[in-house]
């Protein structure tokens, strides 16, 4: 995987007064896919202002403050394939901050064995694809020896299928893992054990078409394609602080706590955005909001078909926080099998906590639990923890609470692909963005950041303005 290169910062070049000029651009929106548009367009020598109703930038990959811990509402993770994330780390001066694995490397354990025998890993070589998960896969404790040899069966097959197909967008993974020999051991302790965590669904809920996007990508594409990143500090240091500071130097306007009512295009061509108390004027407009957002602001005639948004799904990611009074987990994070436990990450130093240790459990696609008791949850999750990590039968909890996402991401079921509209409008000078349009993508930080290039590119291309030099290179990465 080639390094994605630093992109051009924003020029001294001075702006052309306003009134039809093709260089103002109102941007709707402060989250990942907001704030790159805006430093796209700034950095083409844009005009930008940037609305958020937010108090803070990041929309739902955020931190907030719980005592004297700095939290984030849910653990994020990119992979080295994530070419446009790296990129906008790059561009906000944060990559220090969150740093790749040198190589794969994911713990696993499964309850269902004997303690002692319940740790598997997987891990890549330093070989060619599909060499690299060779001796992980064939060592991999928790499939039998037939399961493996499946799995190596249906990776082939999956390597063959082309993601942008139509017709993969109307079926589930699911079915395409059973048609291909996948047993639902195999399904849970490989197939959903990832793509859980990226598309927010089990197998069989999840477009194969995304699913195929997935793992080609993440798995078949580059030996290091999956190796995996996670900020080290709060993830308001770097989508809300870093990003600020990045849109101040490049001369962004922005505004938080600025609810959006209404956009409007003027007779002239140009458009309105109607704030408390202020109209601002501009030549270009991206919506960089969620879907039922987008809806209700988007003028008649934007798209063909605008109720198609309401028709696209929400998934919800549950993230469960324990601190304990002493340390009970040497490793950064590891997976877990026969257990309602998914992944559990150490937050201990991120978070600012001195003494004992910070766990964070996220848990995606999960409907079940995600309007469940605080005192349920304690009840169902803390015994499982027990389990998994001996060192906590004989620690306190000092703390145990609870942060939901009840619309965390968009739902990649069976036939989304053909409600997501792209960055573009009918109507000139109005473009979209969001990790939910269309980017081939399911709902992740990458998504949300190729939405926000594609329609910077869009706005720039209709307003005259040049691509700055080295911006969209990662493109060329991917």
């Amino acid at each position: 995987m080639s390094e994605a290169p630093r992109p051009a910062r924003a020029h001294a070049e001075p702006f052309a007064p306003a009134g039809g000029t093709g260089r103002d651009a109102v941007v709707v929106g402060g989250g990942l896919a907001g704030v790159t548009a805006a430093l796209a367009l700034a950095d083409a020598g844009v005009r930008v202002t940037l609305l958020e109703g937010r108090p803070r930038l990041g929309g739902l990959a955020f931190s907030f403050q719980r005592g004297e811990l700095t939290v984030d509402n849910g653990q994020h993770v990119y992979l080295r394939c994530c070419t446009a994330y790296r990129w906008f780390l790059d561009r906000i001066e944060g990559t220090a901050l969150a740093p790749l694995q040198d190589r794969l490397d994911v713990p696993v354990v499964d309850l269902a064995k004997p303690e002692g025998r319940r740790l598997g890993r997987l891990r890549r070589d330093p070989l060619p694809v599909p060499l690299h998960l060779g001796r992980s896969l064939a060592a991999y404790p928790h499939l039998s020896l037939a399961e493996r040899a499946s799995v190596g069966r249906a990776a082939l097959a999956l390597k063959g299928l082309d993601p942008t197909d139509p017709a993969l967008d109307g079926q589930d993974f699911g079915s395409w893992l059973a048609r291909h020999g996948q047993s639902a051991r195999a399904i849970e302790a490989l197939w959903d054990l990832v793509g859980v965590a990226t598309l927010n669904a089990v197998a069989g809920d999840a477009s194969l078409g995304l699913a195929a996007m997935v793992f080609k990508t993440g798995l078949l594409s580059e030996p290091g394609a999956a190796d995996i990143g996670w900020a080290h500090v709060p993830l308001g240091e770097l989508h809300d602080r870093l990003a600020r500071k990045a849109l101040d130097s490049a001369g962004v306007r922005t505004e938080v706590r600025t609810r959006v009512t209404s956009v409007s295009q003027n007779g002239n061509g140009r458009w309105s955005v109607q704030i408390p108390g202020e109209t601002i004027d501009a030549d270009a407009v991206v919506l960089a909001v969620p879907q039922r957002e987008t809806h209700d602001l988007l003028p008649a005639g934007a798209l063909d078909d605008p109720e198609r948004l309401l028709r696209i799904g929400t998934a919800p990611i549950l993230n469960v926080h324990v601190v304990y009074d002493r340390p009970v987990l040497a490793r950064p994070f590891f997976a877990a099998l026969g257990t309602p436990v998914q992944w559990v990450f150490d937050r201990t130093a991120a978070s600012g906590l001195r003494e004992g240790q910070y766990l964070a459990l996220s848990q995606s696609a999960a409907r079940d639990d995600i309007d469940a008791p605080v005192a349920d949850l304690r009840e169902r999750y803390l015994p499982e923890l027990e389990r998994l990590i001996p060192g906590t039968r004989t620690a306190r909890v000092r703390d145990f609470f609870v942060t939901r996402e009840r619309t965390a991401t968009f739902a990649p079921a069976p036939g989304v692909g053909r409600l997501r509209p792209g960055a573009r409008t009918r109507i000139p000078g109005l473009y979209l963005a969001g990790a939910w349009t269309a980017t081939g993508w399911p709902a992740t930080m990458e998504s949300a950041v190729r939405s926000g290039v594609s329609a910077a590119d869009a706005a720039l291309g209709a307003l005259g303005r040049p691509r700055p030099r080295h911006l969209f290179h990662f493109e060329e990465a991917a």
